[in-house]
């Protein structure tokens, strides 16, 4: 079968992120399944036009966000129409409308998540209004009218979804994956002499990483030896605006701010904290969560979606209304539990992730797409 993937970006693009770890995953799967899989993406810095990764044909065509769509659109018309058996368009943001090409190919659309309040805090006014109310409310529902099958990997999207005219039996719900190994014996790993709580991740407005790091300073208020590991990249406005707050918080000395980590510390990290704390506005999996569990580690999160999708509240974490007096709460229910209760909630967490696997997202795509 061959099989032709469309993105804004792949994995060597540095932006890229979960969703292209999860595509070329996917990818890599297909190809060693004997099926030949092409990529049609972006130029990015460094980049050239032909490239092999894994064994994924990519094609790099044009580099703006915004005019990618219909460079691409062109591209494929002239050079790529008719010559594939499958195209799945990965849907983030800024459609391409694979649907509606003309093509003898079975068509599929991925969708992670849709972007919705994220365009608030990621994009200035007015364009931040213009996506939200008109741009991809409009583009979403017109990729609801072709009647092709859409994949997606949490309910919370599959319900966004359905909100602006996807039919629900033509959604297919695939399991998230994850690289990280889960620990072998949780029990042999040592936490943190203190409670410590985890933030972990690239400070961006869409992550609310002061959000974590203000409901800390509650929580604290009533556990007095609570300590924070903050890791992650912190450029840009927001980063430095969570740094310059750290700086003066009554409580610095009790956080830790690590900045990006290897992937060596932060396992570490994760084995070693009693919990992570996450407070993203919108997720299409909260992925941190089922890596941090995978290493024996529960969450406390806000209840939006992807962060309530990748939690069983009260079973494998906690998930509270998305306020930081609400996750203080929530991390002092945590911290104040039994022994046993928090080994039994660390345990079904862990449990959990290790069915969280890319061998078993490829298994549900092969059956949702009829992929032999």
């Amino acid at each position: 079968m061959k099989i032709l993937w469309i993105s804004w970006k792949d994995t060597s693009h540095p932006g890229a992120g979960g969703a292209e770890v999860v595509m070329h995953e996917l990818s890599k799967r297909m190809i060693a399944d004997g099926h030949e899989v092409t990529l049609l993406t972006a130029r990015h810095p460094g980049s050239t036009k032909h490239d092999v990764i894994d064994g994924v044909k990519i094609i790099r065509i044009g580099n703006n966000r915004y005019t990618h769509p219909f460079v691409a659109l062109r591209y494929y018309v002239k050079n790529l129409r008719n010559k594939f058996d499958l195209v799945i368009e990965d849907v983030n943001t800024a459609a391409y409308f694979s649907p509606f090409f003309k093509d003898s190919a079975q068509q599929a659309l991925f969708y992670h998540q849709l972007a919705r309040e994220i365009w608030f805090l990621e994009t200035p006014a007015p364009m931040s209004h213009v996506g939200y109310h008109i741009l991809e409310p409009l583009a979403t529902r017109l990729l609801s009218k072709p009647k092709v099958t859409t994949v997606t990997i949490s309910d919370s999207t599959k319900k966004d979804l359905q909100r602006f005219g996807f039919k629900p039996d033509r959604i297919k719900l695939i399991s998230e994956g994850t690289h990280l190994q889960a620990a072998k014996d949780i029990s042999k790993l040592k936490k943190y002499t203190a409670p410590t709580m985890l933030s972990l991740g690239a400070m961006r407005e869409m992550k609310r990483t002061l959000e974590q790091v203000k409901a800390f300073e509650l929580a604290k208020k009533d556990i007095p030896d609570l300590q924070l590991k903050v890791a992650g990249d912190t450029s840009g406005v927001y980063g430095e605006r969570v740094m310059a707050y750290i700086a003066k918080s009554p409580y610095k000395k009790d956080i830790e701010c690590l900045g990006r980590v290897s992937d060596e510390k932060k396992m570490e990290l994760m084995q070693r904290c009693h919990f992570i704390g996450v407070t993203s506005i919108k997720e299409g999996w909260g992925l941190i969560v089922t890596e941090a569990a995978s290493q024996g580690t529960p969450a406390v999160v806000y209840d939006v979606d992807g962060l309530r999708d990748s939690v069983k509240n009260g079973k494998t974490g906690i998930v509270t209304k998305p306020q930081p007096a609400e996750l203080a709460k929530g991390i002092a229910k945590l911290i104040s539990m039994p022994t046993a209760d928090y080994q039994k909630l660390r345990t079904a967490a862990w449990e959990w992730s290790k069915t969280i696997t890319f061998e078993q997202s490829y298994k549900d795509l092969k059956k949702a797409l009829q992929i032999k």
